[in-house]
């Protein structure tokens, strides 16, 4: 058990989510690689409610996506967006496969449009009703945390992308430091992996991904800036959960081919008994509380689940893969 400061929600995008789901190198990336991958996404509660006006509904379908990294450019397309990262131009292509279109963004924009969209999502937090039934952990940067880490091989394997799998269960407690979850709440991260052998050509996206979050940080493929500033202002408990995880991976001897992690919020006892006192008035206020709170009575309930599977690995990538399109145009 170890105990850390809390530091500002926005270090969430120090390559929080895309880097546990791959495995990570300080080597500099000399290959070029190209996968398709799916990915799915499902958030909860208010945070669902959040992420439907950022477009949640096609990231709750799933999305099958082509990464194709060759020197400092990376491609990720899929049937209806795309995005081009160039490291050393440091810029930013989204296109419109549908319209044909595309923009451009600088590094720079990117990060002023993160910390405007991440000052919104904390406004609406703390402007939302206490009883919506949100799962919350301890607020405040100056509170510490402490860590409960568990890791279990199954012994199950499958098959993936043609490499032989092996399940791997990753469990990251994160409560206040000298609290227990069940009397302070807290978050836990549940990472479901299965790791095939050690794949150089994974190694150079991964390697790729972190250059670029390490400057911009902005998203996954799958979560927009504007979704993940909303996960972090609504629970900054996250992001130690997700450096935890990091720095256990270390540790683990495989390439993730498939993950889905789990994030889960726990209600202290304090929130329990003042949503239960909530619902126990009279009257048509009364109804209303105990309506809300029948509908998340649960002192543990899921915030939001990421599903990605690795469906191909190739080392072929043209000039092609990663360039804009032919027929595009710049909107």
């Amino acid at each position: 058990m170890e105990s850390s400061n809390r530091s500002r929600s926005h270090v969430f995008w120090s390559c929080a989510i895309a880097c546990s789901l791959l495995a990570l190198s300080a080597a500099p990336a000399l290959a070029d690689v190209k996968t398709r991958d799916k990915g799915q996404v499902k958030f909860e509660g208010m945070l669902g409610t959040m992420m439907r006006m950022f477009g949640g509904k096609a990231l709750a379908e799933g999305i099958v996506s082509t990464n194709a990294v060759k020197g400092n450019r990376k491609a990720t397309l899929n049937e209806l967006t795309g995005r081009i990262v160039d490291l050393g131009e440091q810029k930013v292509y989204d296109l419109d496969m549908k319209k044909k279109t595309y923009t451009v963004t600088t590094f720079e924009e990117l990060r002023q449009k993160i910390r405007e969209a991440q000052e919104r999502a904390a406004k609406q937090a703390k402007e939302a009703p206490k009883e919506a039934g949100e799962p919350a952990q301890p607020s405040g940067t100056e509170r510490q945390v402490e860590f409960d880490f568990d890791v279990k091989e199954t012994g199950q394997t499958r098959s993936i992308a043609g490499y032989d799998a092996k399940q791997v269960i990753m469990t990251v407690t994160v409560r206040e430091k000298g609290k227990t979850l069940e009397e302070n709440g807290g978050v836990v991260l549940t990472a479901d992996s299965w790791l095939g052998p050690e794949i150089p050509a994974m190694t150079e996206l991964a390697d790729f991904e972190m250059k670029y979050w390490k400057a911009i940080a902005p998203e996954t493929a799958l979560v927009s800036a504007e979704q993940m500033a909303a996960v972090a202002a609504l629970y900054p408990m996250i992001k130690p959960a997700m450096d935890r995880l990091n720095q256990e991976k270390v540790s683990l001897k495989g390439t993730p081919l498939a993950t889905t992690m789990t994030f889960e919020g726990v209600k202290s006892k304090a929130q329990i008994d003042e949503q239960s006192k909530s619902s126990s008035g009279g009257g048509l206020s009364g109804m209303l509380a105990r309506k809300i709170a029948k509908k998340d009575d649960r002192p543990r309930a899921t915030i939001f689940t990421m599903n990605s599977e690795t469906l191909e690995i190739a080392t072929a990538v043209g000039a092609t893969d990663v360039d804009i399109p032919a027929a595009f145009k710049l909107k």
